[in-house]
């Protein structure tokens, strides 16, 4: 009976230790970000050390599955068998419509979107959005819609909603707050109209790591989140709205967040404009600028530098960016062209 109660001992008091190990590693652990490319559309896929995953966009429909093999591929580089929450930033094609083709590649557990559509199109909106809700209605995955100031339940970061259907936080995130000096470059625009305007947009923390992506957020909405004060503060990773494209990234925003990091999900012909370029390229504080592709409007004179360009100019190659972040700041930037490394080291 002793020989039976100390081997029960030492099998609750080893599993309590690995446990204990694993809640450790998990702590200590690293957030890793994969920046798929879909050529021009977004989808970025975000895995916690505990192993959760939430994917932002899903690109295209079409293309004979091209935007959901990439997807799959870089979740079977994370190890998933699933993905836990995959957020609808808008309905439009770059971003829900590749929904349908991703489920029958992976489960998906929940999706996020910001409520019903809004641009009544008579087209690639409508078509892309009730595609949407016809996965929702034909498996078990759950829906989340949010608004914003929430908080996202994710193991392992902290997710705060900033933008949803069209509305933003109305109070300062915590320590932010101050009067924004860069309004005052920033030109005052009409009104977007279209799903653009209600993009779903995330602060990501881990750690002391602050990861900002806004969707395709326009710029009239970037000032009301913007002006007069500064309601995000600094951030050190900036997903670039809308592909760089000229609608969004207004300096309102970009210089007032001063990103050390900045990420460009743009495609050689979509995104990627020169103002938006330049913007990012000489917002303060910035250290560099990545772009899943060569901007064929930029050219050599607005583009980044080629080190940090993930496809050049050419044949597609499908390359992708991959960002490993550290809880105390610190991060890395993997070119998937060229298998070359970045570490920058915990910021501000």
């Amino acid at each position: 009976m002793m020989l039976r109660l100390r081997a029960l001992f030492v099998f609750f008091a080893t599993f309590a230790v690995v446990l204990s190990l694993q809640a450790q590693g998990a702590a200590g652990g690293k957030l890793r970000i994969y920046f798929i490319d879909v050529e021009g559309g977004q989808s970025t896929l975000f895995v916690t050390p505990a192993g959760k995953s939430l994917l932002i966009d899903t690109g295209w429909p079409g293309n004979n599955f091209r935007d959901a093999d990439r997807i799959l591929t870089a979740a079977k580089s994370a190890g998933l068998s699933r993905i836990d929450y995959v957020l609808i930033t808008h309905y439009h094609d770059d971003h829900v419509g590749g929904v349908p083709q991703l489920v029958q590649r992976i489960p998906v557990s929940t999706f996020i979107d910001h409520g019903p559509n809004r641009e009544l199109d008579h087209g690639a909106t409508e078509r892309g959005y009730a595609a949407f809700q016809k996965v929702l209605a034909e498996t078990n995955a759950k829906e989340i819609v949010p608004k914003p100031g929430d908080r996202l339940s994710i193991q392992g970061m902290d997710v705060t909603v900033i933008s949803a259907d069209g509305k933003v936080i109305e109070s300062p995130l915590a320590g932010a707050g101050e009067p924004n000096a860069f309004c005052k470059k920033s030109e005052i625009r009409p009104p977007d109209q279209t799903e653009n305007a209600r993009s779903l947009g995330v602060l990501i923390r881990f750690g002391s790591l602050k990861i900002l992506d806004l969707g395709d957020l326009t710029w009239d909405k970037e000032r009301d989140l913007m002006c007069p004060d500064n309601r995000l503060g600094k951030v050190d990773v900036l997903v670039v709205s809308h592909h760089g494209w000229y609608q969004s990234s207004s300096p309102a925003l970009v210089d007032a967040i001063h990103p050390r990091v900045a990420i460009m999900d743009n495609g050689a012909k979509k995104g990627g404009s020169i103002p938006t370029l330049d913007t990012v390229r000489k917002t303060p504080g910035i250290e560099a600028l990545w772009q899943l592709h060569y901007s064929d409007e930029g050219g050599a004179a607005h583009n980044t530098q080629s080190e940090y360009i993930a496809n050049l100019d050419g044949p597609d190659a499908g390359h992708d960016i991959e960002l490993t972040a550290r809880r105390d700041g610190s991060l890395t930037v993997h070119n998937g062209r060229t298998g070359v490394e970045k570490r920058y080291t915990a910021g501000k």
